[in-house]
């Protein structure tokens, strides 16, 4: 891994595309992985507070024990983003926090869960791929909102928890919507690396509780980034 796919020489859509694409060559959404395979499960999130040259992220991991579903390790990180939003290459103004917070872990997650997305994504390489290379470990994307690609709309699954619709980009999957709870809007998993979509799929829904759709890390993940930018603000004024 390239110090450059975290911080390019050549901050432009050309060599951002140029860094996707090689490294979607490496993708690996072969393997099955299980819930039982694993010991700790990290859950992933960013927000944001001002905006144009004034803009600050803040990221959060939440680290949890599988046989308990309880956090046993956070970190988190604050800093100045400069990078401005470009839909499609959204990993290269999160990455920079997203390796700062996960150097202050000290235990290594077997598995990253990311609120976003992972091979759903024009070029493969959303989040959830991209920084599966950088952390070493395999991962998946868990959206809130569908992002659209190819001109490509999904069906809406069954409204029982547990069913979904796949997202096919030709004659590729890329991703599924998901209904983790009864009645409730799905959300848009797709394999990030180092797993396939069914085991991505299972450890969704194995990973989500009853008072929210997302699963449990993100959720943590992303109740904490909000904490985060209140207390940020607070102290602004």
């Amino acid at each position: 891994m390239q110090v450059n796919d975290i911080h390019p020489l050549r901050p432009d859509k050309e060599e951002f595309i140029h860094i996707q694409e090689r490294l979607a060559k490496q993708i690996d959404v072969s393997r099955p992985l299980r819930l039982e395979d694993l010991r700790t499960v990290a859950g992933v999130d960013l927000a944001y507070a001002g905006e144009g040259d004034s803009e600050t992220g803040f990221c959060h991991i939440a680290v949890f024990d599988t046989a308990t579903m309880r956090v046993m390790e956070r970190s988190g990180a604050v800093g100045e983003i400069d990078m401005p939003y470009s839909p499609g290459f959204l990993t290269f103004r999160e990455l920079p926090l997203i390796v700062e917070a996960a150097g202050k872990l000290e235990t290594v997650p077997d598995l990253f869960l990311f609120d976003g997305n992972g091979i759903l994504h024009p070029r493969r390489m959303g989040i959830a791929s991209h920084a599966s290379f950088i952390l070493g470990k395999p991962a998946v994307g868990v959206a809130k909102t569908y992002f659209r690609i190819a001109e490509t709309e999904y069906k809406e699954p069954g409204w029982e928890k547990g069913s979904y619709t796949d997202i096919t980009v030709g004659r590729e999957t890329l991703g599924r919507a998901v209904r983790t709870s009864a009645g409730v809007k799905p959300v848009f998993v797709s394999p990030g690396n180092g797993i396939d979509l069914d085991s991505a799929t299972d450890l969704v829904l194995s990973l989500t509780g009853p008072e929210s759709r997302l699963s449990i890390p993100v959720r943590e993940a992303d109740i904490s980034t909000r904490r985060m930018r209140r207390e940020w603000e607070k102290e602004q004024k």
